[in-house]
């Protein structure tokens, strides 16, 4: 979500915004951006161990209406123990409504289990009892996780992948913040946890076809065993997301996503498909 995207809206209370933090960077499990009208983007620090303003000098105030966003998937956020604190912070600034950046894992098969769920599963049940109204917003593959293929496309030329032909049903990042502002801008949503896809079920093979048609260079997809994926991913995260990961694949191999009406329902347009993704970041492809 973008500040411009609240301000379209006619918004003039403070909003939290979304920051994505990587590796090292994460030391607690909330990182937020207060939009605050005159003063800009400032940001927001709340975990086990208080609550921290950049710049410091910034009055701390939470607004009324909250979008409490997910950080990137490290160890330090694999645990959402900051969630405590922010339903202090928030019950005692008088917030209404918190928007929570969630996961349609929790509502998948297998929830019980699954670390991205279970994590998701944690922060809504802290939510539901904080007193505030909520909406709990539960995409599912976002597009921009093709974004990882990048470095090796730009190389290369080439995707290398476990389980081509397991299908999901991406969405675009762009859809997820129009369906966040429309929470935080109404009360239509409170209390309800819509699942977002993209339009359309696609093959792994076919994301990386479409980001060759995108980027005007063939790229070819390479099939690797789960060992070697496994290999591979072990690199850059957890085992257990690794092996949640892995079990996706091999259960949606050859099986069609289910789709969701739920973005069309609440902004009133179709959702973007993965072509025009993939069209909108084509400059992260091209070598």
């Amino acid at each position: 979500m973008t500040a411009a995207d609240v301000l379209a809206r006619g918004v003039q209370l403070p909003v939290v915004g979304q920051e994505r933090l990587s590796g090292t960077q994460v030391g607690e499990q909330f990182f937020q951006l207060l939009l605050v009208p005159g003063l800009g983007p400032v940001r927001l620090q709340i975990g086990t161990g208080g609550i921290h303003v950049s710049p410091p000098q910034t009055p701390l105030h939470l607004p009324q209406e909250a979008f409490l966003g997910q950080v990137a998937v490290t160890d330090a956020a694999a645990q959402p123990e900051g969630i405590d604190g922010f339903v202090q912070a928030a019950r005692a600034a008088g917030v209404r409504h918190v928007v929570f950046l969630s996961s349609s894992s929790v509502v998948e098969p297998g929830a019980e289990t699954d670390p991205i769920a279970r994590r998701h599963q944690a922060v809504e049940q802290a939510l539901e009892r904080s007193g505030c109204a909520w909406t709990f917003v539960r995409p599912g593959a976002f597009a921009t996780n093709a974004l990882s293929w990048a470095p090796t496309i730009r190389a290369e030329g080439v995707v290398r992948l476990a389980y081509p032909r397991a299908e999901s049903a991406p969405i675009h990042e762009a859809d997820i913040a129009a369906v966040a502002v429309a929470a935080l801008t109404g009360e239509t949503l409170h209390g309800a946890a819509p699942v977002l896809t993209g339009p359309e079920s696609l093959t792994r093979e076919r994301h990386v076809t479409l980001i060759s048609t995108a980027i005007g260079r063939d790229v070819r997809c390479v099939e690797l065993t789960p060992e070697q994926a496994r290999a591979g991913m072990a690199r850059s995260m957890p085992p257990p997301f690794v092996d949640g990961l892995l079990r996706m694949w091999a259960a949606t191999d050859g099986v069609p996503a289910p789709i969701s009406d739920a973005v069309t329902r609440i902004t009133g347009r179709p959702g973007r498909g993965f072509l025009p993704w993939a069209r909108d970041h084509a400059t992260a492809f091209r070598s």
